[in-house]
């Protein structure tokens, strides 16, 4: 909520938000702990990427398998891919086109974080080595290791997945799109001062009069499962 006044202009203190909830009868979100793992991620390199498979089980019974990243510095997020079948030359096509799309971006990642999940074959790390791009495997069963990108996919869950139906990997290809598109373009992140990541703060609104009369329009994502506020253009 703090995040989504942010967005729109509107300077309101953390604390005046929580006294709301409060009086509404709503418990605080969980706090979120930082570790010292999370404190080496905070390596000097421009991208620090991590990446990890997040599975979906659509309405025929299928299971889709989705590869995405994410920037430690900016949160952006990336699908890479989604497949019901993810192959080692499936995963090894998906490293090349991000290997790629660093290189034209002129990034200058050092590292990228995975789990030791057996769908990750032994060639991805030979190319991003030539990439210049070195692997970091987390420990066995140690989520904290790849925290953040533990963190995108309860978000995608609990804000997406968890919320509708997914019919197919057409449909799931859709509405991961608007999804990817809402986190990166509008979604309110605290790590960034509740800028998102493609998206800074606006100055606040300091006129009294706009304060009072506000005209704020909603836009719905994927039938309203998303919900984008701003003021009308």
């Amino acid at each position: 909520m703090h995040g989504e006044f942010t967005t729109l202009g509107i300077k309101i203190a953390p604390s005046t938000v929580w006294e709301i909830l409060k009086q509404a009868g709503h418990e605080p979100a969980p706090e979120r702990v930082s570790t010292t793992w999370a404190d080496f991620l905070r390596s000097p390199a421009d991208a620090l990427p991590a990446c990890d498979f997040i599975e979906t089980i659509t309405v025929n019974g299928r299971r889709q398998y989705t590869l995405a990243i994410i920037e430690h510095t900016g949160r952006r997020i990336r699908v890479l891919g989604i497949t019901a079948h993810p192959t080692a030359s499936w995963v090894v096509q998906a490293v090349k086109n991000l290997v790629m799309d660093v290189e034209q971006a002129g990034c200058r990642a050092r590292y990228l974080i995975r789990d030791r999940d057996a769908k990750f074959p032994a060639l991805i790390d030979e190319i991003l080595s030539e990439a210049g791009i070195q692997t970091v495997l987390t420990g066995i069963r140690m989520p904290r290791m790849n925290a953040i990108m533990e963190r995108w996919v309860q978000s995608c869950r609990r804000e997406l997945l968890d919320r509708c139906l997914i019919w197919n990997e057409r449909h799931l290809r859709h509405a991961l799109r608007e999804y990817e598109r809402f986190y990166n373009r509008h979604r309110a992140h605290q790590a960034l001062g509740q800028a998102a990541p493609l998206r800074t703060v606006p100055d606040p609104i300091t006129d009294p009069e706009q304060i009072i009369d506000l005209n704020i329009r909603r836009r719905d994502r994927l039938g309203g499962i998303l919900h984008e506020y701003s003021h009308p253009a």
